[in-house]
């Protein structure tokens, strides 16, 4: 049975938004299924033409996640207003912003809260020890390490990584192909990615 650490506090696993959890499955620690599958939606949608919809039982297949999942997964980030939903024919789900524009922690932190490490981390009195402990400054250094990472990777850059890793940009808007041909150019070793 997996183990969760929140740092606001102790929950369960079911899908709480804005609860950042981290979850611990054996000897490892990972983000939820929530933000997993909330991350797969927004590529997807950044792969389409922009102000393409999508139907919700298209993107649970493309997404490989339940409907009834995804339902939680997308009501989020319609609230987090990264995605928008329209109802009726010809409605269904698209992004509310350029995929260029929308980062991988912007998604994270829709789904999970802001992120911390550990508790340390939070702005004012989180933690009595933290003027003083060693350990805090390490805290410090690989969360910010974390932060740019995933601030660094856009939903278009990862859209276009799909089309780098199948070798064509078949699937991909006009624009998104070209962002594809050059991430190519630049990123030459992932042509052998499968």
């Amino acid at each position: 049975m997996p183990k969760v650490t929140d740092i606001a506090s102790a929950r369960d696993l079911d899908f709480e938004p804005n609860r950042t959890k981290l979850v611990q499955f054996g000897n490892f620690v990972q983000i939820t299924r929530a933000t997993d599958y909330a991350v797969r939606v927004m590529i997807h949608l950044a792969t389409l033409p922009p102000g393409a919809r999508v139907q919700k039982t298209e993107l649970s297949d493309a997404i490989d996640v339940s409907s009834d999942f995804l339902s939680k997964v997308l009501q989020q980030l319609v609230r987090s207003r990264l995605i928008h939903s329209q109802r009726g024919s010809g409605g269904g789900f698209m992004l509310a912003v350029d995929a260029a524009s929308v980062s991988l922690l912007q998604v994270v932190e829709a789904m999970e809260g802001p992120l911390r490490l550990n508790q340390c981390l939070a702005d004012g009195p989180s933690c009595q020890r933290k003027s003083w402990c060693p350990a805090h400054q390490v805290w410090a250094k690989a969360q910010a390490a974390l932060v740019n990472v995933l601030n660094s990777a856009s939903m278009a850059s990862l859209a276009a990584n799909i089309a780098v890793a199948n070798g064509s940009e078949y699937d991909l808007h006009p624009r998104q192909a070209r962002s594809a041909r050059g991430y190519r150019r630049e990123h030459p070793q992932a042509r052998s990615v499968h």
